[in-house]
């Protein structure tokens, strides 16, 4: 089936990293990679989509008792969120997914603002058996869980969070005016960014690095209403206390800056040339600090991987699609590997104790650049997970991810970075994984 929503060239680039299961929200969306004068094309390397995984599964979960049911197709290319798999120990997953309600779920024209009704339910892993059970309406299809590092998670509500535990019993967390659109948080969950769209003035507050530069205030394709802002809170967790606020207007920007601990990381780009740098600003809005630089033909993208570990993807104008993990500490490169120019919308997940990193991936039939008009449905392969030491960059696992989610939340690993579950038909696959190279307590 070909769908009539082609996507811009710019929506195909490899580099856009969306903070995964630690972060998910809408990834940024580079454009293609030119070629720099003088130097030749750079190298290209076609990724080979694996048939099968590299693993077979240690537990295979039937998930159509659970009620679950595998959606049409409609939902393809729109980077909706409509699972979540999530551990919430070395035992247990949560599973949530989008119940469907009806005739309009044939609707082709479904985007982010189209509510949801989802059903969640704690697994056993080892029995497969279903505990507790809980649904929620969503006021949308973006991002809607986030698991906290005690086995807690967030559920974000119309205008705030709510927190819930294994036993799915769910209290009111935290509360904002207006309507919460996504939130950011560290690798170390000491702050959330909350993100906003509130009436207000038109004029924006001076911004740190929480807002990307935008040019007209957009919404779903269409003008903003004058008063829409988008306000950004940087939040303490623990405490609830609001450390900085700034505005800007509101646009179709769904995700911000990586964070860590200490602050924002900004990329700055040279007004001519390849070179950019990374900076970061801290909380407050103090005086910031150059973390590193970078040549690319294309904008670098980066997110934590640990509060002192960055995963970057870049365009190197010889070496072609390049993936490293960098220390924070003037960017000392940990290891360095090539990645496909035929893929697109990476999404990064990463195990609490941040040993192990899972990318994935869809992949296309051709290198990007050649898809001038767009992609569609049936430009793509498929969709492939790759996972990673994040310490020394060895693949430990790989295997295809079927059906396609986009929106990403259909890939999880344990706690500990042993185990990696996958949603793949009717049935979660857990897979076991050897040891990772450095134990935790070396991990810095």
């Amino acid at each position: 089936m070909r769908s009539a929503f082609a996507l811009l060239l710019g929506l195909v680039a490899a580099g856009g990293e969306l903070r995964g299961q630690t972060n998910l929200s809408v990834p940024s969306m580079p454009v293609i990679p030119s070629v720099p004068n003088g130097a030749g094309p750079p190298k290209k390397y076609m990724e080979r989509f694996p048939e099968v995984a590299s693993l077979e599964p240690a537990f295979s979960i039937p998930v159509s008792p659970m009620g679950f049911s595998i959606p049409g197709t409609s939902y393809l290319l729109r980077q909706q969120q409509l699972v979540s798999l999530d551990f919430i120990d070395e035992k247990r997953l949560l599973f949530s997914f989008h119940v469907a309600s009806g005739l309009q779920e044939r609707s082709a024209d479904e985007d982010q603002e189209r509510e949801q009704r989802i059903h969640a339910t704690v697994v056993d892993i080892a029995s497969g058996k279903a505990g507790p059970e809980a649904e929620w309406n969503i006021a949308d299809r973006r991002r809607y869980l986030w698991m906290l590092n005690n086995g807690h998670f967030l559920v974000r509500t119309a205008d705030g969070l709510n927190e819930g535990d294994a036993e799915l019993k769910i209290k009111e967390y935290l509360r904002w005016p207006g309507r919460l659109m996504w939130i950011e948080m560290d690798p170390e969950q000491q702050y959330i960014v909350a993100n906003s769209v509130e009436a207000g003035s038109e004029e924006s507050t001076t911004s740190t690095a929480s807002v990307a530069a935008v040019e007209k205030p957009v919404k779903n394709g269409k003008q903003a209403e004058a008063k829409s802002v988008l306000t950004i809170r940087t939040v303490r967790r623990e405490t609830g206390e609001v450390v900085l606020t700034t505005k800007a207007p509101w646009t179709s920007q769904t995700s911000d800056w990586p964070m860590n601990s200490q602050g924002y990381v900004e990329r700055l780009h040279e007004k001519k040339g390849m070179h950019w740098r990374l900076n970061v600003v801290p909380y407050g809005g103090n005086k910031g600090w150059a973390l590193g630089e970078a040549d690319s033909t294309c904008p670098p993208q980066y997110s934590f991987v640990t509060d002192t570990v960055l995963l970057i993807s870049r365009c190197d104008p010889q070496e072609g699609w390049r993936l490293k993990a960098s220390k924070t500490v003037g960017l000392a490169t940990l290891w360095e590997t090539t990645i496909g120019s035929n893929t697109m919308w990476p999404l990064v997940v990463t195990a609490r104790n941040g040993l192990r990193v899972a990318r994935e991936t869809l992949v296309l039939k051709r290198s990007a650049e050649k898809y001038t008009d767009g992609v569609r449905i049936d430009d793509v392969q498929g969709q492939m997970v790759r996972v990673f030491d994040a310490e020394t960059g060895k693949v430990v696992m790989e295997a295809t991810v079927a059906p396609i989610y986009d929106g990403g939340g259909n890939v999880a690993i344990s706690p500990s970075g042993r185990r990696v579950a996958i949603l793949k038909g009717n049935a979660i696959q857990v897979y076991e994984l050897p040891a990772p190279t450095v134990s935790a307590g070396e991990h810095k």
